[in-house]
């Protein structure tokens, strides 16, 4: 394939720029085929072993939704109790999901059992399947905000109830748990930057040996 022309490469860097975490959502339904528009984006990722090990599941029933954001409730409580004094008031009023409002839960797993490319490339570091799952996320992650979608992975939950709330196999790992709508705005900027929790460096520090 010829290179990318340099317009394809400067809204590229802009959708890299415009991919933030978004917990602001819309109630707003997602047209169904846009959502599989989005999921379709896990068959062209790239897997170790080609392992493919990613499992999805689409949380839609009211009692699922109500456990995981229970889950995400308590999970909350306990990591504010690990800050004190400005940090503690400035993580309560942190808004960390959009798990309410959004239409759309999606649960990703990594199948660590899957005998699917016979262990090449797993055999030594079985984390790399992982991993692969996380790469496939990310390709989501940026189809989703090209669409104009917005995507906030939550990871402050207890991960070993969620997995058997939803009843998934034990050799499953809970690897994202993704809310997917239309956002309330866009913004390249993090929220948590924007609320004084951290700032984003400024340059790359790379290290030679």
């Amino acid at each position: 394939m010829d290179a990318f022309s340099q317009d394809f490469r400067d809204q590229f860097q802009n959708l890299l720029a415009w991919r933030r975490d978004v917990r602001r959502f819309r109630t707003d339904p997602v047209d169904e085929a846009l959502l599989m528009q989005c999921l379709d984006t896990f068959r062209l990722a790239p897997s170790v072993g080609l392992s493919e090990p990613w499992r999805v599941v689409r949380v839609q029933s009211v009692t699922m939704r109500t456990k995981a954001i229970e889950n995400y409730q308590t999970a909350n409580a306990k990591a504010l109790d690990g800050y004190t004094g400005e940090k503690a008031e400035l993580y309560a009023g942190l808004k960390l999901s959009g798990m309410q409002e959004a239409p759309e839960h999606i649960a990703v797993f990594c199948d660590d059992a899957t005998s699917k490319g016979s262990g090449l490339g797993a055999t030594t570091m079985p984390e790399m399947r992982r991993y692969s799952v996380v790469g496939a996320v990310n390709l989501m992650w940026l189809m989703a905000r090209s669409l104009g979608l917005g995507m906030g992975w939550v990871s402050i939950l207890d991960a070993p109830k969620l997995s058997a709330d939803l009843g998934v196999p034990e050799d499953w790992s809970l690897i994202a748990y993704l809310c997917i709508g239309w956002p309330e705005e866009n913004s390249t900027t993090p929220e948590l930057q924007t609320k004084g929790w951290e700032t984003r460096q400024t340059a790359l520090n790379i290290e030679t040996r």
